[in-house]
């Protein structure tokens, strides 16, 4: 079973919200013009992401004067009727969202939701509205602070979400998951089924000092179908994640999890997975640049983030060993500069790394984000299943 593989370890790394231009269909989601990457070199075009570019991130964009150095590198489009975070990452493992999930951008949530969500909990809730997370926070924190966390706050994006914002010293966090638990069971029904309740704790006295902390949780649904983190695990390969991917997959597939409290630690914590021994996939993600700096129309901290990552990087690439395959992408698009302060519908880069790779280039673009999920099932001797979109990259490459 595990004899004759290309490579005994795949570094799946996902810059969270790392669009890069818009998609085919942008126009469909009112999102022409988004550039998360385009907007943020053309206000930093000093940023410094050398290995980055050596991969060939500067290639797949036309404002970057940059020659990929190593590597192979191409754009993907996402298929699904989405750009959540939830939907991009079962992209990546097969599973294509044909019907959107259930948003409450427009009016809130129903009134009676929100009243059996109050008798179950024992909390009144306030805000209910499509929201920024950081601004809702400044705006009701101080009333949660004067109710003694009898009041919660509750607020959607244009994703399919619930999120539940709680003082951590005020409500507490063991509170704030009990009632986000409550919330995931009442969303599960279809008239209110949401991919996501995320658990927003926050800390601070006022408006003035708030910031949300790195205790999010996320409460999701099930994959509707077997995902390549089940097909890798069912036949033995290891499926290790470090930061929310296991949340994201409610831990189907997952053999091994690592939480993370920044992106940074997540990145060393690949850094010191990557040395141990083990036969599989190590799936990464960095939510800091999503929540952090593109939900926040943060434009200078993501281009920092990005620089910190870029040097981190490096040091997985001089890492790793000759049995190792690193693949960097992300799951969406973030637009920092752009109207709102929700996602964007984006191509996203995908950039492949190996010691043992002959040559180097840019592939032809692709219209799925599955293409990375078939090319660790090809790399594994696995079969897709019938439902699954996309084709193995590998036969792409040249290696020694």
């Amino acid at each position: 079973m595990k004899d004759n593989l290309k490579f005994k370890k795949i570094i799946l790394i996902v810059i969270d919200s790392f669009g890069i231009g818009q998609a085919k269909d942008a126009a469909l989601y009112n999102d022409e013009g988004a550039d998360t990457f385009g907007h943020i070199f053309e206000q930093f075009p000093n940023i410094k992401l050398p290995t980055l570019y050596d991969l060939g991130l500067g290639e797949l964009h036309p404002s970057v004067n940059y020659k990929q150095k190593m590597g192979y590198s191409l754009k993907l489009n996402e298929s699904s009727y989405s750009k959540d975070t939830l939907t991009g990452h079962w992209e990546m493992m097969g599973i294509k969202t044909t019907v959107s999930l259930k948003t409450f951008t427009d009016t809130g949530f129903p009134v009676d939701l929100i009243r059996e969500l109050e008798s179950l909990t024992n909390h009144v809730f306030i805000g209910n509205k499509n929201a920024s997370g950081t601004s809702i926070i400044q705006e009701l924190g101080e009333e949660e602070i004067r109710s003694k966390g009898k009041k919660l706050i509750i607020y959607t994006s244009e994703d399919s979400v619930m999120q539940i914002c709680g003082h951590e010293l005020v409500t507490g966090l063991d509170e704030l998951y009990r009632c986000c638990k409550i919330a995931r069971q009442l969303t599960m029904r279809e008239e209110y089924k949401v991919g996501r309740v995320i658990a927003r704790p926050y800390i601070g006295n006022d408006k003035n000092t708030f910031e949300r902390t790195a205790n999010r949780r996320d409460f999701t649904i099930k994959p509707p179908q077997e995902t390549v983190l089940d097909i890798l695990k069912l036949n033995g390969y290891d499926v290790w994640s470090i930061g929310k991917i296991n949340d994201i997959f409610c831990g189907n597939g997952i053999s091994r999890e690592t939480h993370s409290k920044t992106s940074f630690e997540g990145m060393l914590q690949t850094i010191e997975q990557a040395k141990e021994d083990f036969t599989g996939l190590l799936f990464v993600n960095l939510v800091d640049f999503d929540s952090k700096w593109g939900h926040r129309r943060d434009v200078r901290g993501y281009a920092n983030e990005l620089e910190k990552f870029d040097s981190l990087l490096q040091v997985l690439l001089n890492t790793i060993s000759n049995d190792t395959l690193v693949i960097v992408t992300a799951d969406h698009g973030n637009d920092p500069t752009f109207k709102g302060y929700n996602h964007t519908r984006e191509c996203v880069p995908c950039l492949m790394f190996s010691k043992t790779m002959k040559e180097y280039g840019v592939l032809e673009e692709a219209d799925s984000f599955s293409e990375i999920g078939m090319t660790i099932l090809d790399n594994f001797n696995l079969k897709k299943k019938s439902y699954m979109e996309g084709e193995s990259l590998l036969d792409k490459m040249i290696f020694f």
